[in-house]
């Protein structure tokens, strides 16, 4: 008989949502202000530049090898040993997990570290016309590089936590890597020293510091990890097939933003930092409600459909879309009004130009338009891992990629920086509707009467909103003339433009909670589900 399972009753859908949108929430708030420190201490040129590429390495192959390939591939595997099998039997896969994962991060580290101005050159090719961009570029990436192995490794932890319902630590631990960057930012600015190299020196720190963090949290129920060598048992093996498909769609998406960032260096200097800063933006509701609806709904769905209940699996996925239109879509509308506005107060400081301002600004407007796709797509790709098809979600990915590489190359003459974001966020769309499409065509995505209901009644109240603010935003122009700046000329008191800012998008709440209750599109009996757990 497998021993008793503690601690592991699973929460309903939106009180895991809750949990982890709440610990994701501060990582955002604290990811902001180190954005905002970046902008006001680097600017957006050569040397920022050359940071978020040299940043953007170690998080590629984190996609690649550990965030999507694990949540896919592991968790699923985990919690079906965890169910069948008892802790021990969990663990024991989790330890051979763990050496195997280890020992091919350690090797990738050290080729990708012997090689890396030549990975610069092909990552971004437009350096090549600053001279010593590239030797500068890959000096801050062999700094950060090795933050690739620590956070793989925290990132299966995560997956260990997130089995057994415990989705706070794991929330939290990207706020980590956020104070420790401000940490180094900051140390850099007082010592007077090269602050590109501080961060990238708290980058490799942050690594080491989340790892520790989950690793404690992890003890705590029990699941210490053991050293073991390297073992392809019959367990990794499942794993390695079944996050095979994955790593190659999280490949497919990570090529992608390369791609991106590739094009941007084309665009001319500065165009990576702006397309970074607009897209940091844009990824707060992303990071908030798409983590927290992808974290918390594909353990649920594993195991309704591991038990057999397929409606309330079916049920959950209609919630988990619901959950992501009402956040987003008025999201997504009140930054494409309020981009300029945004992008003044948070970023106009210091080193960062009015021109910055504006070039930031028109990319954030081209990114907001994707923005409810991106927390769709979360929301949808559990449907798929959960039943264990990891394959389909690949070949979308495969489709959007091409999409996007097309639109960016066409765009790129004539909207410049600003047609990568806009070629981005179409191609979202297009994956979110095949996924979308082969979720409905397979039954597995029914939508019921509620949610048919309440769609065209949530972009009915996104619409009013929308008007408000544009019209709150035509008045503070001819009261405050040019606060949030023009081309060319800086904006207004900072602590002026900051409390409109705040005003009006508390307009925008107000306008959008009255109007989507009075339509039905939401209502206040929805926020005791929060409270109750299933049964």
């Amino acid at each position: 008989m497998p021993e008793p399972i503690q601690g592991t009753k699973p929460p309903s859908l939106f009180r895991a949502f809750f949990t982890v949108g709440s610990y994701t929430l501060l990582s955002r708030i604290t990811g902001f202000a180190r954005e905002i420190l970046t902008a006001t201490y680097l600017g957006a040129g050569a040397v920022s530049d050359a940071f978020f590429v040299a940043f953007q390495l170690p998080n590629l192959f984190r996609s690649l090898f550990a965030e999507g390939a694990f949540s896919a591939g592991f968790v699923p595997i985990f919690a079906q040993r965890l169910e069948r099998d008892g802790q021990g039997e969990a663990k024991r896969f989790a330890d051979e997990s763990f050496a195997v994962l280890a020992t091919v991060l350690l090797a990738m580290s050290v080729v990708m570290i012997a090689i890396m101005p030549l990975i610069i050159y092909v990552m971004a090719p437009g350096f090549a016309r600053i001279p010593g961009q590239i030797e500068r570029t890959s000096d801050l990436a062999r700094i950060a590089f090795p933050y690739l192995f620590f956070v793989s490794l925290t990132m299966l932890q995560s997956g260990v936590l997130n089995a057994f319902h415990r989705y706070a630590a794991a929330a939290v631990a990207p706020v980590l890597l956020n104070i420790t960057l401000i940490a180094a930012l900051l140390i850099g600015v007082g010592i007077d020293g090269d602050r590109a190299i501080y961060l990238s020196w708290g980058v490799f720190v942050a690594g080491i510091v989340q790892f520790l963090w989950l690793m404690i949290e992890c003890r705590r129920i029990g699941m210490r990890f053991t050293i073991r060598a390297p073992k392809l048992t019959p367990d990794v093996k499942l794993l390695l097939i079944r996050m095979s498909p994955v790593a190659f769609g999280a490949g497919i998406y990570q090529i992608n933003l390369v791609v991106n960032k590739m094009i941007a260096t084309l665009a001319g200097e500065g165009a990576v930092s702006w397309i970074n800063y607009a897209d940091r933006v844009n990824l707060l509701p992303v990071g908030i409600f798409g983590v927290a609806i992808g974290v918390a709904l594909l353990p649920l769905l594993t195991r309704q459909i591991q038990a057999g209940d397929e409606s309330g699996a079916i049920a959950n996925q209609n919630r988990a879309i619901e959950v992501s239109v009402i956040l987003t879509l008025p999201a997504a509308v009140g930054i494409a009004v309020l981009a300029g506005p945004i992008t003044s107060v948070l970023f106009e400081h210091g080193a960062f130009t009015p021109e910055d301002r504006v070039a930031v600004a028109t990319a954030l407007l081209a990114f907001s338009f994707g923005l409810p796709a991106y927390v769709l797509n979360k929301a949808l790709t559990p449907g798929f891992f959960g039943r264990h098809d990891t394959k389909t979600p690949v070949k979308i990915s495969a489709a959007s990629l091409i999409l996007n590489i097309v639109l960016n190359i066409a765009f790129l003459p004539i909207l410049g920086h600003v047609g990568i974001a806009l070629g981005t966020s179409i191609s979202a769309w297009l994956n979110a509707g095949l996924l979308s499409y082969f979720l409905y065509r397979r039954r597995h995505l029914i939508p019921d009467e509620r949610l048919k209901k309440r769609l065209p009644r949530m972009i009915l109240a996104t619409a009013l909103m929308g008007a408000a603010l544009w019209g709150g935003l035509l008045l503070v122009d001819k009261v405050f003339w040019a606060l949030f700046g023009l081309p060319g000329v800086e904006s207004g008191d900072n602590v002026l433009r900051t409390i409109v800012l705040f005003g009006l998008i508390g307009l925008g709440g107000v306008v959008f909670a009255s109007a989507a209750l009075a339509l039905g599109a939401a209502k206040p009996s929805d926020l005791a589900t929060l409270r109750r757990k299933r049964s």
